[in-house]
C-alpha cells in the first residue's frame, strides 16, 4: 500500500474513532446514575418505589439504594443490568422525553407545582416566599441540596401527601417560581413556614419568626 492510500486509511480510521467517542458520550449524557440528581431522579425513584423495587426515599439523588433498586428493575424486566437509567431503562420505566426536560425547565415546573400545593390561594408574595423557603433549604447544610431532594423529602410538605401537589398548578406559581429561582426573597431567608390556624407540630412554634405573608409564618 502506498503511501497516499495509508495516509487515507488513517484518516478515516481517526475519524471513526472520534464519532464512536462521540456517540458513546451523547449515550451517557442521556443517562441517569449514581451520582446524578434532579428531578428525572426523582421520577426513577417515585416509579421503582411504586413497583416495589425501591424502599428509600424520594428525594432525586441517585445513590447505592436507587442503584440497586434499578438493577433489580433491570434484572426483572430483561434490561441490560448495568444500574444506569438509559433510553431503553427510562422507556420501560415510562418516563418519556418529553419528561426528561432541562433541568431549569425541571425546576421551574417542580417548584411552581410545589407552591401551587403549599400556598394555593396565598397573596403572589406569598407564593414567591413559599418558593424561596425550598431555595434556601437547599443552600442549607442541614436539607437536601437540590430542589427535588428538599420538595419530596420525607414529611416536609403536607401537599406531597393530602394531594394538593397534584392538583392543576395556577399561572401565578410558575411566575412566583422563576422569581424565587431568580433571587427574589420576601421571606427574609426563611427555612420553615407554618399556617397557625392548622399547625399541629408544637416545635415549628419555637422557630425565630421573619415576617407573617397572608396565613403564613415565616421563620428562620
Amino acid at each position: 500500500m502506498d503511501r497516499r492510500k495509508m495516509c487515507i486509511v488513517l484518516v478515516v480510521v481517526f475519524a471513526l474513532n472520534i464519532a464512536a467517542i462521540l456517540l458513546i458520550e451523547r449515550a451517557d449524557a442521556t443517562s441517569y446514575k449514581k451520582g446524578s440528581t434532579g428531578s428525572v431522579v426523582s421520577q426513577i425513584q417515585q416509579v421503582l418505589k411504586q413497583q416495589g423495587f425501591y424502599g428509600g426515599n424520594v428525594d432525586g439523588v441517585f445513590g447505592n439504594g436507587t442503584e440497586t433498586a434499578l438493577k433489580g428493575f433491570q434484572k426483572e424486566y430483561g434490561l441490560t443490568v448495568d444500574g444506569k437509567a438509559g433510553t431503553a431503562t427510562l422507556k420501560a420505566l415510562g418516563i418519556t422525553q418529553s419528561t426528561t426536560q432541562s433541568s431549569d425547565s425541571g425546576d421551574v415546573n417542580l417548584l411552581a407545582r410545589l407552591i401551587s400545593g403549599e400556598a394555593r390561594g396565598e397573596p403572589y408574595s406569598g407564593q414567591v416566599a413559599v418558593g424561596a423557603v425550598v431555595l434556601n433549604r437547599v443552600d442549607s447544610p442541614i436539607f437536601p441540596n437540590s430542589i427535588s431532594g428538599v420538595v419530596y423529602q420525607q414529611g416536609a410538605f403536607t401537599c406531597i401527601t393530602d394531594g394538593e401537589f397534584d392538583k392543576p398548578v395556577e399561572e401565578s406559581c410558575y411566575r412566583a417560581a422563576r422569581d424565587a429561582l431568580n433571587g427574589v426573597d420576601p421571606s427574609g431567608g426563611a427555612i420553615y413556614y407554618f399556617n397557625p390556624a392548622t399547625a399541629t407540630n408544637k416545635w415549628i412554634w419555637s422557630r425565630p419568626l421573619i415576617v407573617v405573608i397572608g396565613k403564613h409564618r415565616f421563620c428562620a
